[in-house]
């Protein structure tokens, strides 16, 4: 099928991804995964669980081979490869323009929203980043990389957890403070807004070779913008592109809230973002640690009010 893994598509941190092809036509990407512990039961039983979701916005997992200790999944193959050489082009190809951008980000939403809400079992992915959004031909999204799913109950609103899981710049504070204890889709949720952030500004979030120290962290930077009224400071687009990015925008920084409970649900981040812009407010200024947070009772009211309407 991979033709001696001729054709290397990508490295992840649980193996390599090779082109390959069925015999029936198709191409495939075939992820062949490191060698791990125990007799693969669980592999078998997680595969088995995602291998019946069904949803556009999620790759498709074809199918998968075990051998001993050798394990491959064959899942469809995507021809605009990731989400993140669009978003940090170096090679000089001409970007996404922001509605394409802004239909991207609805797609990938609405695969999470289905993944937390809309399976028999409450899938959450744990490593929501540019790297594992992967684009068709038509650059629809795909939520990919199941590596790090858990897969719990969809009655569950809090799993257990005894270690973090995920990559730095993309997991919740939560996983940081308290890494052992409750965690729940909210964790998706944060990592979708650091997502967004970087779909709308085309950089990352954190850029240690900022002109400004107040440019360090992207997020804090542009919220001072959004809250003054004033215009997102985007070159060379129109007032309709400026409306879509603010509106991305102020949806990240919901998302992104310390509070896990200050953030929407995936299913209210599609409504907001499918919305109009005036029906969003500007969220609470977002903090990095417990101790920034400044509790005012106007502000405390607000969240409250609001957060009711995400659970």
């Amino acid at each position: 099928m991979a033709s001696g893994f001729k054709e290397k598509l990508g490295q992840g941190g649980f193996g390599s991804v090779f082109k390959g092809k069925l015999c029936s036509g198709p191409s495939v990407a075939i992820k062949m995964l490191d060698k791990s512990k125990g007799n693969g039961q669980d592999f078998i039983s997680e595969v088995a669980t995602i291998g019946r979701i069904c949803h556009q916005n999620v790759v498709r997992l074809i199918g998968f081979c075990v051998r001993g200790s050798k394990r491959a999944l064959v899942y469809e193959f995507m021809h605009n490869g990731s989400l993140d050489k669009l978003i940090f082009s170096k090679d000089g190809s001409a970007p996404l323009s922001y509605e394409k951008m802004y239909n991207i980000s609805i797609g990938v939403a609405r695969g999470i929203a289905y993944l937390h809400h809309g399976c028999e079992m409450q899938i959450l992915h744990f490593d929501i980043k540019p790297h594992n959004i992967l684009l068709d031909e038509n650059f629809i999204p795909k939520v990919s990389d199941f590596g790090l799913a858990k897969l719990y109950p969809i009655d569950n609103s809090i799993v257990t957890m005894t270690v973090a899981r995920g990559t730095i710049g993309y997991m919740a504070p939560k996983l940081f403070y308290n890494n052992i204890g409750g965690i729940s889709h909210k964790v998706d949720v944060y990592s979708f807004g650091m997502l967004l952030m970087e779909m709308t500004s085309k950089r990352k979030n954190l850029n240690p070779h900022a002109d400004r120290s107040s440019q360090l962290y992207f997020p804090l930077w542009i919220y001072d913008h959004i809250r003054e009224e004033e215009d997102v400071d985007i070159e060379d687009v129109t007032e309709e592109e400026k409306k879509i990015a603010k509106k991305m925008i102020i949806v990240a920084l919901w998302c992104i809230q310390l509070k896990p409970k200050d953030r929407p649900s995936m299913n209210k981040v599609v409504e907001m973002l499918e919305g109009d812009i005036k029906d969003l407010e500007i969220p609470p200024k977002p903090a990095l640690f417990p101790d920034e947070m400044i509790v005012e009772d106007h502000t405390v009211n607000s969240i409250q009010t609001i957060s009711s309407e995400f659970i």
